[in-house]
């Protein structure tokens, strides 16, 4: 069983899981954890006709109709679509939490979340940076990384959500090991030959220290760490080609150093399609690799792409016991 968090109820989330299913994208072994008056709503106001079960236990699960686990958090006078609103950021936060727990208690298999607004949930919880950081948290985990899957280009990170001042100082020798070997687990897992670049920093990759140090002294030693363990990583390898080099099949992974500098050849590659996947965790999540867009929510205009890529890949992870 997949629990889905369907995210903030003022974007596109309910109606890509709605329509989504309606379009029989997905197979039947869900659940989605949020409100039921929320996916109601989106479901009359669409006119898509989808028989929805409300359940408050797991066995309660009814085939052929779209299961509900349903926290009863917001009602439908509290969606104001395509509106930043605390109250359903609260909600949508509390959504990814109850599904974690879930998972965490192994009553469901995997986690797949659709988007919720950063800005939205920081008026109640001002420290909240990411659904990344935060599912790592509640499962007590500090090894873990974001890596983001597209048919043509795969990449892992580093560091995210910080300052780029930060996450300079966080190209660490011993931080740059645990992504590349938590990579390299993660290519393996999902049949790839895991031959990872490790992009450098710096122009050039430093160009002999004289664009800086961190690339000889954090980066070049790490890759040699990891080498010496039998992975194939090549790098520092000067970013300005790296994902070039990538997308022709010289490799099938980069290991990026900061958050756009993966982010940045995804989102142009594969925009709607992408998946983020979090490696490190004792569950397995998964999520759409795009933002709530209330721009267009509940307009029957956003991709489910994303959306039905991470629900299939979430169930390819499922340990097989």
């Amino acid at each position: 069983m997949i629990g889905i968090s369907v995210g903030d109820a003022n974007g596109v989330g309910p109606e890509i899981l709605l329509r989504a299913y309606k379009a029989g994208k997905m197979t039947e072994d869900f659940i989605a954890i949020g409100d039921f008056s929320v996916l109601n709503y989106c479901n009359k106001l669409m006119q898509l006709d989808i028989p929805l079960n409300k359940i408050n236990e797991l066995s309660d699960f009814r085939k052929n109709s779209l299961n509900i686990y349903d926290l009863d958090l917001l009602q439908e006078d509290d969606i104001s679509i395509g509106q930043l609103s605390e109250k359903t950021g609260f909600a949508a936060l509390k959504y990814v939490e109850v599904a974690t727990q879930l998972a965490i208690n192994k009553l469901i298999s995997a986690l797949v979340t659709l988007p919720v607004n950063k800005e939205a949930i920081r008026k109640t919880n001002p420290d909240f940076s990411g659904h990344t950081g935060y599912i790592a948290a509640q499962c007590e985990t500090t090894n873990y990384t974001m890596m983001l899957i597209s048919d043509q280009l795969i990449v892992s990170h580093v560091s995210t959500h910080v300052s780029q001042i930060e996450a300079i100082n966080n190209v660490k020798q011993d931080r740059i090991i645990d992504v590349i070997r938590l990579t390299d687990a993660a290519l393996k897992k999902i049949g790839k030959r895991a031959r990872i670049a490790v992009a450098g920093l710096n122009p050039h990759a430093g160009e002999n220290n004289a664009f800086g140090e961190e690339d000889s002294k954090e980066i070049s030693p790490a890759v040699k760490k990891t080498k010496d363990e039998g992975m194939d990583v090549t790098g520092p390898v000067p970013a300005d080609t790296v994902f070039y080099q990538a997308i022709k099949g010289n490799f099938d992974a980069v290991v990026c150093m900061y958050h756009d500098q993966g982010h940045i050849p995804i989102k142009l590659l594969a925009f709607e399609s992408a998946v983020n996947v979090t490696l490190g965790l004792p569950i397995v999540r998964t999520s759409v690799d795009h933002g709530t867009a209330f721009d267009i929510a509940y307009q029957g205009i956003a991709s489910t792409e994303s959306f039905v890529n991470a629900f299939n890949l979430a169930r390819k992870l499922i340990p097989a016991d």
